[in-house]
C-alpha cells in the first residue's frame, strides 16, 4: 500500500493500524489422531495474537481489566485453507481496526513459517464492557490506536 493510500475504514493521514506477529509451535495436544490441528485451536491462536497486539500497543489485558474494561468476543470467523500439523511453527499476524467507539475488530492470518503458506484467516469482533457488564467506550488512548 502506498503512503498516499489509506487502509479501508481508516482516516487519511492516520497512522497504520497496529500490527503484531506471534510465533507458536503446534503442540501434540492441539492435534487429532492424524496429527492435524483441531479447528477450535485457531481461535486460541487468535487470542495469542490479540493479546500480543494489545501488549505491544501499550495496553495489556491485565491493565485493561484493572482499569475496569472487558473485551468479550461478540463475533468470530475463521476460514481454513490448509491444515497445520504437529510441530509446525506458525506465525499469527494480527491487526486491529476500530468499528465504533465501543467495538473493535481484530484480523488474523495464520502462516506456516517453513513455506509461508497461509493456513487460515479470520476475524473477531469485540464489544467494550465496563465493570458492571454494560457497553462503554474504549478509553481515548486505546481508541486512537485503532482509528
Amino acid at each position: 500500500m502506498s503512503p498516499e493510500q489509506t487502509e479501508p475504514g481508516r482516516k487519511s493521514g492516520a497512522p497504520p493500524a497496529p500490527r503484531a506477529s506471534s510465533r507458536v509451535r503446534v503442540r501434540y495436544a492441539e492435534t487429532d489422531t492424524m496429527g492435524v490441528v483441531y479447528y477450535a485451536n485457531y481461535f486460541v491462536w487468535f487470542e495469542v495474537g490479540r493479546t500480543d497486539l494489545l501488549r505491544e500497543s501499550g495496553w495489556t489485558y491485565r491493565d485493561m481489566e484493572r482499569d475496569g474494561f472487558a473485551l468479550p468476543v461478540i463475533e468470530a470467523h475463521c476460514t481454513y485453507r490448509e491444515p497445520a500439523k504437529y510441530d509446525d511453527e506458525i506465525e499469527v499476524r494480527t491487526s486491529g481496526t476500530l468499528l465504533s467507539p465501543v467495538r473493535v475488530q481484530f484480523t488474523y492470518e495464520v502462516v506456516r513459517t517453513a513455506d509461508a503458506a497461509t493456513l487460515a484467516t479470520g476475524t473477531t469482533v469485540h464489544a467494550t464492557l465496563d465493570r458492571s457488564g454494560r457497553p462503554c467506550r474504549l478509553p481515548a488512548r486505546v481508541r486512537t490506536l485503532f482509528e
